[in-house]
């Protein structure tokens, strides 16, 4: 299990508590963005000061690992820390093959810096085939008591609902949604036909179709808001990531806002 640290950030608290419930090891990865090197676009910044700020937050990301470590300790956790400096496309690169080696990634994701948290998200999912948990602001602990299951019979919702068992089959109550009009919901994403599968693994599963309303996205908000779900489980960018950028796409919405936790796999 690996994390993913920024400021305010709800990933690590999330990481933990969930660490915690299912004894596993944590990695707390605490980058700091090196800003000294080869950035063109810091043109003819003072490079003493540049020098500084690394160093500053050099220190601030070793913090927040020191910190960490301490939490672990305190909560029962065997926890591992690393606290790298280097250029951004390198941290970002570095995560995704730290993910490899990882059952699951825990990333913060929110509307301030919502391009940086995408990027992570997107390099996490693409290239280390492992899932991501996206965790957005005031949920810095693990709780999926409810989970809602976005099911629209891809490839990718069938990975991230097999990836999601161990959750699943622990939650109290677990909802599958299909959206869509009339033909698609029962042409294309049977959920009725998915739920035996699940109910076989011990997961206590319902299913409810849905019409699509304003957009896939919003529709799935407010179900998980009406079920009271604690996780939504889907699969991650079922359309290439160029036409989610040019038309929008439900993954790209909800990354943009979640009311919970996202279970994410591609």
């Amino acid at each position: 299990m690996e994390t993913e640290r920024e400021e305010a950030s709800s990933a690590i608290g999330y990481g933990l508590t969930l660490a915690k419930a299912a004894g596993a090891h944590l990695t707390v990865q605490s980058a700091s963005w090196r800003l000294s090197g080869d950035d063109a676009w810091l043109g003819d910044f003072y490079h003493e000061g540049v020098a500084v700020i690394d160093r500053r937050l050099d220190a601030l990301a070793r913090s927040i690992a020191a910190r960490s470590a301490g939490d672990a300790v305190q909560a029962g956790v065997v926890c591992t820390t690393e606290a790298p400096s280097l250029p951004y496309p390198d941290i970002v690169n570095r995560l995704a093959a730290q993910a490899r080696l990882h059952d699951l990634t825990i990333l913060d994701i929110g509307p301030r810096t919502y391009d940086l948290d995408r990027e992570m998200v997107e390099k996490a999912l693409f290239h280390s085939g492992r899932p991501v948990i996206a965790v957005p602001p005031g949920h810095a602990a693990f709780s999926a008591r409810r989970i809602v299951v976005a099911w629209d019979g891809s490839a990718q919702a069938a990975r991230a609902t097999n990836d999601a068992l161990p959750f699943l089959r622990a939650a109290e109550a677990v909802e599958i949604v299909s959206i869509g009009d009339e033909a698609e919901i029962h042409v294309e994403v049977p959920g009725a036909e998915f739920a035996p599968h699940l109910a076989r693994h011990g997961v206590n599963v319902s299913v409810n179709d849905l019409p699509k309303g304003e957009s896939v996205a919003a529709t799935l908000r407010a179900q998980a808001s009406l079920f009271r779900a604690e996780m939504v489980v889907m699969g991650a960018y079922r359309h290439s990531r160029l036409r989610e950028w040019f038309l929008g796409g439900a993954t790209r919405s909800l990354l943009a806002q979640s009311p919970v936790p996202l279970f994410l796999a591609h």
